[in-house]
């Protein structure tokens, strides 16, 4: 028994960039919520989902900006793609899935949360995104990274041959490369190599001393790297509190039974399908609860 967990805002940005634009009837932009519903019938017809999990952010902001003003924002964000959101959110709880609209945490944070609490009972977890913050959450073959897209999936010896350190070292990796998608600036002089000799070695940024000459693995630029960080150590510090997801969102849910997708709400997906010019859709969906 499989848990499918997705990234639904991801989705909608997916089904935005990679799909024409379609107009509703009333003139709006609907074509990513179009995209949105495809999908996720595919996941349950062609993928053969059974338990279901979709996460959205209902607003951009959220408990890191708090934390940091640098962290993402919604600047510069197409409002033609974020007036779908709603819409897809609607989609994701008209489809019939377990659905959480996160205002105060992320996705992320949502997803991170559903593999963690719910994974005992499950076979395999799997975490529909792309998204390298996702890899800190891989355990063995149980939790692992689905790319739907390529059709990729990365269990935990595919994160270390990918990025070069195991799953909970992740969050250190970020913290020191930096995460342009999310605001975090990283250390300067650290790059994705440096940091992931180091991490191998020591485990965690907290572990790599300060002074180069007691490193006992061999890093080029070892010097001006430990002075860098060094000088860093608490910005760093906060870096990787930004990088490491939240596990204990509470997300209202007690156990496998109640991820099971039990068919699509009719009168609601034909409301959502009517307001985006989608009639036809809904004589597609095999089962309705």
């Amino acid at each position: 028994m499989k848990l499918h967990l997705i990234d639904g805002t991801y989705e909608l940005f997916r089904q935005f960039f990679g799909r024409p634009g379609v107009t509703g009837p009333d003139g709006m932009e609907v074509g990513a919520v179009q995209g949105m519903l495809r999908t996720m019938l595919s996941l349950v017809t062609t993928e053969g989902a059974t338990h279901v999990g979709v996460a959205f952010d209902e607003v951009i902001e959220s408990f890191r900006n708090d934390l940091f003003a640098g962290y993402k924002t919604g600047a510069g964000l197409d409002p033609i793609l974020w007036d779908q959101h709603p819409l897809a959110i609607e989609a994701s709880f008209a489809m019939g899935f377990v659905t959480w609209p996160m205002v105060r945490y992320e996705t992320d944070d949502a997803l991170a949360s559903a593999a963690h609490q719910l994974a005992a009972g499950f076979d395999q977890v799997l975490i529909g995104s792309p998204d390298k913050d996702f890899a800190q959450c891989v355990v063995s073959d149980r939790v692992v990274l689905l790319d739907r897209r390529r059709e990729l999936v990365l269990d935990e010896p595919a994160v270390v041959e990918k990025w070069g350190v195991p799953p909970s070292a992740i969050p250190d990796w970020l913290a020191l490369v930096g995460d342009s998608a999310d605001g975090i600036p990283g250390i300067p002089k650290w790059g994705a190599k440096s940091a992931a000799t180091a991490l191998a070695r020591y485990g965690s940024i907290e572990a790599i001393p300060d002074d180069a000459s007691a490193w006992d693995v061999k890093i080029r630029g070892a010097a001006s790297l430990a002075a860098s960080l060094a000088g860093m150590r608490e910005e760093a510090a906060l870096y990787k509190v930004l990088a490491t997801l939240v596990t204990d969102v509470e997300l209202g849910v007690d156990g496998p039974d109640a991820m099971v997708w039990r068919g699509a709400d009719r009168p609601r997906l034909e409301a959502l399908c009517a307001r985006i010019g989608f009639e036809r859709f809904v004589e597609r969906v095999p089962r309705f609860r």
